[in-house]
């Protein structure tokens, strides 16, 4: 079938033709007229970039020549696209996310990741010591309180520094004592011991207690959190005879013992400092005084020597690998009295060093010059 106008076809068909002349006119590039080996690198990369620019545009736009349709003597363009009706799309979330369906060609997918909440531990757990180790350093670990560790530790109870490597530590989820249940043991009672409230015993759930009355069987443990112990400060037999005739007095001022760095400090149930050191450093008196003390001692403490000073305080030096002084014995500050060692229950050779007056320990970096 033939139009009824051919005149009017032909004038349209023109126009488009000279339209699409002139964009082709314009986006057209003249290769003759680029003579490579005269044009710098920079300028031929520019120009490259520009044709890459146009291809870019072009592919994007798609352009194509419109769809004329003629009705009359006037050219229209065509109806809007037709609504279309999406078939049902199934999307699988990315990274192992599930399968979502929806009657759309977009939908949400599913959140990949989850929120898992910082919940506090529940179980006890097992430590070994390992070189190096300290009561302190073990509760740094943990997120506890050094004397949590030593209140669940019944051979550290009295010495955090009887620590030997390959030693298995009971290590609570929170902080509190570890109660072994004796015969006629109560909540209460136990509660009372550790100055904690009742209901924080039975509220905690590693306990598995029914309430209040709940039963105890001796034998077995309960965590008590937040429950505390008294500090009491380890005594040893010392020489109690006569002050010796030519012994030195100190005079209340006192030089470091060892070189070397403090492996651990003062805290409440550590009444000392640790300077670790290597095996053998000297080890000299701190202030002058006489010997009560040198050899060897069973509570932890290793080789020992304590000296009196005359004016009511006393130093301890603890672990030494060898003493060079007796009991009696009158020395001078500074002099030599023994080196450092890791004898005793020791994790590495460190000197631990007290000072304590009237026999109260007393942290050492006060006095120390």
């Amino acid at each position: 079938m033939q139009d009824d106008n051919p005149a009017a076809d032909r004038d349209v068909e023109a126009a488009i033709a000279e339209r699409l002349n002139h964009l082709k006119s314009r986006l057209q590039i003249n290769l003759s007229d680029f003579d490579l080996k005269s044009i710098s690198p920079s300028r031929l990369a520019s120009h490259l970039a520009l044709v890459l620019v146009i291809i870019g545009v072009l592919a994007l736009t798609q352009i194509q020549p419109p769809d004329w349709r003629i009705a009359g003597d006037t050219a229209i363009l065509p109806d809007a696209a037709p609504t279309v009706t999406p078939e049902a799309v199934v999307r699988v979330a990315a990274y192992g996310g599930s399968s979502v369906q929806s009657s759309g060609p977009l939908v949400r997918s599913a959140a990949p990741f989850t929120t898992i909440p910082n919940r506090a531990r529940t179980d006890i757990l097992t430590y070994e010591v390992q070189p190096g180790d300290t009561v302190f350093g073990i509760a740094d670990k943990f997120g506890l309180k050094p004397e949590t560790i030593m209140w669940s530790n019944p051979e550290l109870e009295q010495n955090p520094d009887m620590l030997r490597i390959g030693d298995k530590l009971v290590i609570l989820p929170v902080d509190g004592v570890y109660h072994k249940i004796k015969k006629g043991d109560t909540l209460v009672k136990i509660a009372k011991k550790y100055k904690v409230d009742v209901a924080d015993i039975v509220n905690l759930e590693w306990n598995k207690l029914d309430g209040v009355d709940a039963a105890l069987t001796p034998g077995e443990h309960l965590i008590v959190p937040g429950g505390t112990k008294p500090y009491v400060a380890r005594t040893v037999s010392v020489y109690r005879g006569p002050i010796p005739k030519n012994a030195q007095r100190g005079v209340g001022s006192f030089v470091w013992p060892t070189s070397g760095y403090i492996t651990q400090g003062f805290w409440h149930s550590h009444r000392a400092i640790d300077i670790g050191a290597w095996l053998g450093a000297p080890v000299v008196a701190s202030d002058s005084g006489y010997v009560v003390y040198a050899g060897w001692d069973r509570t932890g403490y290793g080789n020992l020597i304590i000296l009196d000073h005359g004016n009511g305080y006393r130093t301890y030096y603890a672990h030494l690998s060898a003493i060079f002084v007796r009991v009696g014995d009158s020395v001078a500050q500074g002099v030599r009295i023994g080196s450092v060692g890791s004898t005793g229950r020791s994790t590495g050779p460190h000197l631990h060093f007290e000072i304590r007056f009237h026999n109260v320990q007393r942290n050492p970096l006060g006095f120390l010059h």
